[in-house]
């Protein structure tokens, strides 16, 4: 099931500016039992980005109501996308443009119960994120970097990709935010040049610390990430997934993951 601006059978404009320029933002959510995984954050973060972008953000209480119309009471993902809406040929912004939000019912990821008992394999993208410190962070609808990433791979047996930006520093998974473990502390890439803050990251950071944990946003290299007692990648629909092997370098096991996977859902 689809809602455009919340009807069944709407339609989006050719002239809708997150068609011609990517100019929006985006959520992808996991719906359950009636109920949105983790949506106080969804909002807050899809509030701020669309405030980075100068988009008007419909209120919570109609996108809540229109994405558990969407999801049907399923188990299933619920993608919300907001763009700034139908405006005239041309980069320029028209200040009177009124948002488009679509919202959309998808299955759930394929594999997610294997690669939660199994960990997963990953490889390195040759595609470097440039820096962009305006966009630094926002989950906007110009993933071109992305799709050229996960597309430098076949093997089936590579379940995500980790990206570079173009100092070298490790920022993310092409989907996802990296957890690099060692010892009590987690450290994860700081974003402030690129990359995608995600709420899975949010509420581990906040979860780790509340149990405990150091948790440092710092600079990374390759050669720090092999040095982890443990690694793993979060997004709002796998939750944690352990790393197994970076191509053909085992990695290792210390439980944190495990813990992690029940921290993400404590405070929902």
């Amino acid at each position: 099931m689809i809602l455009i601006n919340g009807l069944s059978r709407g339609q989006i404009p050719v002239t809708d500016r997150g068609l011609q320029y990517g100019d929006g933002v985006f959520r992808t959510m996991r719906a359950a039992s009636g109920r949105i995984a983790w949506w106080s954050d969804h909002y807050a973060k899809l509030s701020a980005d669309a405030k980075a972008l100068g988009l008007i953000c419909p209120p919570p209480d109609l996108l809540l109501a229109e994405c558990l119309k969407v999801a049907q009471e399923h188990d299933c993902v619920v993608k919300l996308i907001l763009t700034r809406g139908v405006g005239p040929r041309g980069y320029a912004p028209s200040g009177s443009a009124d948002p488009t939000r679509i919202i959309q019912q998808l299955p759930p990821p394929a594999n997610l119960a294997r690669y939660l008992d199994d960990g997963i394999k990953v490889r390195w993208c040759s595609i470097r994120l440039g820096h962009q410190p305006r966009l630094a962070g926002i989950k906007h609808l110009n993933r071109l970097e992305n799709v050229l990433a996960r597309s430098e791979w076949s093997d089936p047996e590579i379940a995500e990709g980790l990206l570079l930006d173009e100092s070298g520093r490790v920022i993310s998974g092409i989907m996802s935010n990296i957890l690099v473990i060692r010892g009590r502390t987690l450290f994860t890439p700081d974003l402030s040049l690129c990359g995608v803050a995600g709420v899975g990251r949010q509420r581990l950071m906040r979860a780790a610390q509340q149990h405990g944990m150091a948790v440092r946003v710092t600079h990374m290299r390759p050669q720090d990430v092999y040095k982890a007692d443990e690694l793993g990648l979060c997004n709002s629909l796998i939750g944690v997934w352990r790393i197994r092997m970076i191509e053909e370098t085992s990695c290792g096991n210390g439980g944190w993951v495990d813990k992690m996977r029940v921290w993400l859902d404590e405070d929902d």
